[in-house]
């Protein structure tokens, strides 16, 4: 089997050495880079399996080049490394494109487990369409629209949406939501689940007044199956 192709992007030179030589030991090819246009141009000229990312970076930060990878279509999975480690700087990195958010300093043991559960998610594929309503769902394009109207949902958003839309008329529960979007990554989801919940049925509201996303209280949420 080959060995999954990971990139890191650090600007501190020893963490970047240690992070190479980690990731080699644990049988992953390494490719890494110290600046967003190095990033660039390794990921132009090569197919990652997941990349390790800096927030912080010299000249354009880690985020900026997120989101400029998701705006050309790379769907590469990314976990953000990061000092900042507050719920409005979790929600921001999320926003932009990242998979999973990871604040220094870690234990090397946690990042593995993170990289490969990234992994593991994106080797999952499911039914080219799922529809609930006038909520249309593509799985491996990963994108969704609601009566035609396509809703420009970011990747945290989308996998609730597929979430709820695979148990549709389902109470899920935010257990449930932790183990599938977050993949048990953090001690306290509580309210960041909530914001995403929020985001999401914004996104989807008709203007109606009527959520198809409703509150389970003490449980988790529900979509509507009519």
């Amino acid at each position: 089997m080959a060995r999954p192709q990971i990139l890191i992007v650090e600007d501190e030179a020893q963490l970047r050495a240690s992070l190479e030589r980690g990731l080699a030991e644990e049988d992953f090819a390494v490719a890494a880079a110290g600046d967003a246009p190095s990033a660039a141009a390794l990921i132009a000229t090569r197919t990652f399996d997941a990349i390790v990312l800096d927030r912080r970076l010299p000249g354009t930060d880690g985020l900026t080049l997120l989101r400029d990878l998701r705006a050309a279509g790379n769907r590469t999975p990314v976990l953000i490394l990061t000092a900042r480690g507050a719920l409005d700087d979790r929600v921001t990195g999320l926003e932009a494109g990242a998979d999973d958010y990871l604040v220094k300093p870690f234990a090397f043991t946690e990042l593995i487990a993170r990289i490969r559960a990234l992994l593991r998610r994106a080797s999952i594929r499911g039914p080219a369409m799922l529809k609930v309503a006038d909520l249309e769902f593509d799985p491996v394009r990963r994108r969704a629209s609601r009566g035609g109207r396509e809703l420009a949902l970011s990747p945290k958003e989308a996998m609730l949406l597929e979430l709820l839309m695979r148990h549709a008329g389902q109470t899920v529960t935010r257990a449930m939501m932790i183990e599938v979007v977050w993949d048990s990554a953090y001690n306290d989801l509580t309210n960041l689940i909530e914001v995403f919940v929020n985001r999401l049925r914004q996104k989807i509201d008709s203007g109606d007044g009527g959520s198809p996303i409703v509150t389970v209280r003490g449980a988790g949420y529900s979509l509507r199956a009519d």
